[in-house]
């Protein structure tokens, strides 16, 4: 498998590690905070990027290591927003990531038996 298969998928992923600082983003994510900085977020707290109350939410997944989703409208697109945590290679908690994936403002529902 190509070792860096996330950097062109049309969906934008973000990578904290356990203290929230960003250790990756593709370049969708790249392009999606270009007002933000972009690539140039890489390095720093995904607290800092983040007013309240997002930052405190942020900050608890962070030390519970729990799990968030939900959608946002901007701009006219609508995106599902799924931030999860990630475990190294030792099934360590390592931080979360953030996949933002834009999404038809009417979609099909299925419920498979």
């Amino acid at each position: 498998m190509e070792k860096n298969w996330a950097q062109k998928l049309p969906v934008a992923v973000t990578i904290c590690d356990a203290e929230g600082k960003i250790l990756y983003m593709n370049e969708k994510a790249c392009k999606t905070f270009e007002k933000d900085g972009g690539a140039g977020l890489i390095g720093r707290n995904v607290l800092d990027c983040h007013p309240e109350p997002a930052r405190s939410k942020l900050k608890y997944m962070l030390e519970t290591q729990t799990k968030n989703c939900y959608t946002i409208e901007k701009n006219g697109i609508k995106k599902l927003i799924y931030q999860t945590p990630w475990y190294d290679e030792n099934n360590n908690y390592a931080g979360f990531v953030e996949f933002s994936i834009e999404i038809p403002f009417e979609m099909p529902h299925y419920i498979r038996a």
